[in-house]
């Protein structure tokens, strides 16, 4: 994780930086063409095939609930997301450096004024999101196997959870990821053809109903 969040604060030094004040739609192009670029990069050099990643001895134990058996490491995994979703929460939402963001998004060269130095704090930002998605590969080997591919799939679904929590809010993302995965998992059991579509099924209908997202503000 700290790796990818110093390749991340890389990125938004030398790439989006120069992006500022424009549509945030090239943002994202760029972003999403540097991550097709460093896939076929590992696929060039390890294959697509996946390799397994063994828990840590620990957590390599399986619980008896009663009615059901659950990998030790499976539960330490859902704690450990919980548990860094919402401290990434409170500290976006509930704390001054957060309103320091929060209110830069909306003007920063107000927040410039009062002496923050609003291009390196979104600078640290981005690279605290990039190790936040090393955490999330890290937390994932040992449930999936580990191949250059392991996020690609997850980019059209992670931007379905956003759009559907809300653009901007740290806690909409958190509470529909959290519902959509319970969704998704259910729908596996009971009808394993529409689990692939269920979260853009229901996609289109919370747009319709709210089209700035469940917790998204209205402009």
């Amino acid at each position: 994780p700290l790796l990818v969040g110093l390749f991340g604060i890389g990125v938004e030094r030398v790439a989006l930086r120069r992006l500022r004040g424009i549509d945030p739609i090239y943002g994202l192009l760029l972003t999403f063409g540097l991550t097709l670029l460093i896939e076929g990069v590992f696929r060039s050099f390890f294959g697509v095939a996946g390799a397994p990643y063994n828990p840590p001895e620990p957590l390599s134990a399986t619980l008896n609930l009663g009615f059901m058996y659950l990998p030790a490491y499976y539960l330490f995994a859902v704690v450990a997301s919980l548990l860094v979703c919402f401290g990434t929460w409170l500290l976006i939402d509930r704390t001054k450096l957060g309103a320091y963001l929060r209110a830069g998004t909306e003007n920063p060269a107000l927040i410039q004024a009062f002496g923050v130095n609003f291009p390196r704090m979104v600078m640290l930002t981005f690279g605290f999101g990039s190790a936040l998605a090393g955490l999330a590969g890290v937390l994932a080997a040992p449930v999936i196997q580990v191949s250059p591919l392991m996020g690609s799939n997850l980019i059209i679904v992670v931007f379905a959870i956003v759009v559907i929590g809300g653009m901007g809010s740290v806690l909409g993302a958190i509470v529909s990821g959290l519902a959509l995965g319970l969704i998704e998992g259910l729908a596996k059991v009971f009808y394993s053809p529409v689990s692939n579509t269920v979260v853009f099924i229901l996609m289109a209908l919370v747009l319709t109903v709210r089209p700035a997202g469940l917790f998204g503000k209205e402009k």
